[in-house]
């Protein structure tokens, strides 16, 4: 029978300095950064831009949460 331990527990303070970060990250990429590209790409039409920002935010989306898993994988968070 194999001794399998659990993963080891971070400290208090980088569980809450990884929350921090992995909130911020999120909130400029996936809220701030679709409207100032909604609102600075006037050389565009209303369409192109929905288009612009609807695939920004879906392609980073899927760059965090397959980072996020990584970082997992490999017991950095």
């Amino acid at each position: 029978m194999e001794d399998r331990t659990g993963p080891a527990a971070i400290p208090w303070w980088r569980a809450l300095l990884t929350v921090v970060v992995i909130m911020v990250v999120g909130f400029v990429l996936l809220a701030w950064l679709p409207n100032y590209l909604l609102t600075h790409l006037d050389s565009l039409s209303r369409n192109s831009r929905v288009m612009v920002v609807t695939t920004e935010f879906f392609v980073v989306l899927f760059a965090m949460a397959w980072s996020l898993r990584r970082l997992q994988a490999r017991r950095w968070i």
